[in-house]
């Protein structure tokens, strides 16, 4: 069972034996609704299913509850099962954007109880560089898979949660988004910029090296121990902009042996638009 990452050969390997599979294609792009069908329908791996993340990944927005609220746990799992998930098929969760929007999936799989889920390392573009082919062939769908929820594998807290833990501070929270947005300046993606008070700012993409592949778990583990002072992963909440390049951040956290931390889904996208939530600009 593959759990946090698979690689490009050993995902070969698994299309060729015997055994449930799912391979899920999560490509797509903040700023262009359907780029990631558009990627996916020029060359995709062989068998993937494309999943949107705004459909499929995310439930309706309100104005307060961020830009990609979590669906419920029952939805999500009744909408996986609909997609040919059994309860002990192998899922490959991957993407044309580092494993950002991948890792999202993984999370999601895990929050309703599926834990044989993992991200491609390396991705799409780590799949054609190790000699394997794309193609444009969309496969049927599959029948209907046996899935049912279970309990969660991960923690999630609330905005209530964060708030309460300014005033009597027990975690960290973690913040996955650009350094710039976290200072508060340069914001694009919401209305308001800065980050929640006390944040310390771990930018998602410094999980990859400069292939695109993940950092050595003890790498990972160094760095993050310097940005947590070394604080158990239980003592750590993750948060981004919406709640999915955080997810990035648990994944790595998961790669490094740090297991445990928790997630705050609605993100700074959720806590910009609570009247009265405080807000901190310039660096932690």
């Amino acid at each position: 069972m593959f759990d946090t990452l698979i690689s490009a050969n050993e995902l070969a390997v698994a299309q060729n034996s015997p055994g449930s599979l799912l391979v899920l294609d999560c490509s797509f792009e903040l700023n262009d609704l359907q780029a990631g069908q558009r990627a996916y329908d020029a060359g995709h791996i062989p068998g993937a299913h494309y999943l949107h993340l705004e459909h499929a990944l995310s439930a309706p927005k309100t104005g307060r509850n961020g830009r990609h609220p979590l669906p419920s746990r029952e939805t999500f799992a009744t909408t996986m099962a609909a997609l040919g998930l059994n309860q002990h098929t192998q899922v490959v969760a991957c993407d044309n954007a580092g494993g950002m929007y991948a890792a999202r999936l993984w999370w999601m799989l895990r929050w309703v109880g599926h834990r044989a889920v993992a991200v491609l390392d390396g991705g799409v573009a780590g799949w054609v560089a190790q000699g394997h082919a794309l193609s444009t062939h969309t496969p049927p769908a599959l029948p209907p898979g046996n899935f049912a929820l279970r309990p969660s594998l991960v923690t999630t807290v609330t905005f209530d949660d964060v708030k309460a833990n300014i005033d009597q501070p027990q975690r960290l929270v973690l913040d996955a988004r650009a350094p710039d947005r976290f200072r508060g300046e340069n914001e694009t993606m919401d209305p308001i910029g800065g980050h929640i008070p006390g944040a310390r700012n771990r930018l998602f993409k410094d999980n990859l090296g400069a292939d695109g592949h993940f950092k050595p778990a003890a790498q990972l583990r160094q760095e993050f121990d310097a940005i947590t002072g070394g604080r158990a992963a239980t003592q750590l909440i993750n948060q981004c902009g919406s709640g999915v390049t955080a997810c990035h951040n648990l994944l790595a956290m998961e790669v490094a042996g740090l297991q445990g931390a928790a997630l705050y889904p609605g993100s700074w996208s959720e806590w910009s638009a609570q009247p009265g939530a405080p807000i901190a600009t310039g660096a932690a």
